[in-house]
């Protein structure tokens, strides 16, 4: 209780306050995915930061700290779909260059399975 360490995430003052952005990030997410879908286009303000808050709740997680809580698999995987149905029905009427396509589309679904895998392990 209270501190447990000299770390600048050992106390739980730190833990409260780590809780408080990884769920503004799970928000964020979560609201971007349950919202209009055109919101999360490509080209879309939902559709590059969507992305981001999945990396950096991962990065988060991987720290171990405590107060850091993912998402269960199966809601990410199921934000993947969603999200992935979109950028599908969206990406080429932005006339990427093909590799570009398949890279970024090879990006965005490791970064789904990547948190889904850390969620997976951390519960």
């Amino acid at each position: 209780m209270g501190t447990w360490g000299a770390g600048n995430f050992d106390s739980d003052t730190a833990a409260d306050h780590l809780s408080e952005l990884a769920g503004r990030l799970v928000t964020e997410v979560t609201e971007a995915m349950t919202g209009d879908p055109v919101g999360i286009e490509p080209d879309e303000y939902g559709g590059v930061t969507v992305p981001c808050n999945l990396e950096l709740l991962l990065v988060l997680a991987r720290q171990g700290w405590v107060g850091v809580t993912l998402p269960s698999p199966e809601v990410i995987r199921s934000w993947q779909k969603t999200f992935l149905a979109v950028w599908e029905a969206t990406i080429d009427g932005l006339e990427p260059e093909p590799v570009y396509k398949a890279e970024r589309r090879a990006v965005l679904n490791g970064t789904f399975e990547r948190l889904a895998e850390a969620s997976a392990t951390a519960g």
